[in-house]
């Protein structure tokens, strides 16, 4: 086994830990902003998410201070579109979980072969994040998505 960039592991995981931050401000307003006949659903589906978002920074921050590095009070940049339509929110939900995918992509790479748990949280939060993409991929189907992909 490699030996393991620690401080590379930790930056890394600041930045996946204030982008979900981010996910769950992002998350939390998109719930409210949603309207129509299909509103209690995706509330639903969007409440879940920014929960998880939280779940999933509380859990980087855990193993970057496991590491004895020092958890961020940053969140990652988050753009106001004022586009409030659920055919523009799940568009913008499914960028931001493809980022967070690059992100989890990135610290496998910064892992691999160099820890074994760090190996198979990268490799679970990837499983996550491509199953999310799926899952709002398919909500948008019902929109003329193609420009989404």
């Amino acid at each position: 086994m490699k030996e393991l960039d620690t401080q590379a592991a930790i930056d890394l995981l600041n930045t996946i830990m204030e982008f979900e931050l981010a996910g769950v401000v992002r998350y939390t307003h998109y719930s409210l902003m949603v309207t129509g006949a299909n509103r209690i659903p995706i509330v639903a589906f969007f409440k879940a998410q920014a929960s998880e978002s939280l779940l999933h920074a509380q859990q980087a921050g855990e193993i970057l201070t496991g590491l004895d590095g020092h958890p961020s009070l940053k969140i990652a940049t988050i753009e106001e579109t004022d586009k409030h339509t659920v055919q523009d929110i799940l568009a913008e939900s499914l960028s931001h979980e493809k980022k967070a995918l690059e992100l989890y992509k990135k610290l496998l790479d910064v892992v691999d072969d160099r820890s074994v748990y760090l190996e198979e949280f990268a490799r679970n939060m990837i499983g996550q994040e491509e199953l999310h993409t799926l899952e709002i991929k398919k909500m948008l189907r019902d929109f003329s998505w193609s420009d989404f992909m």
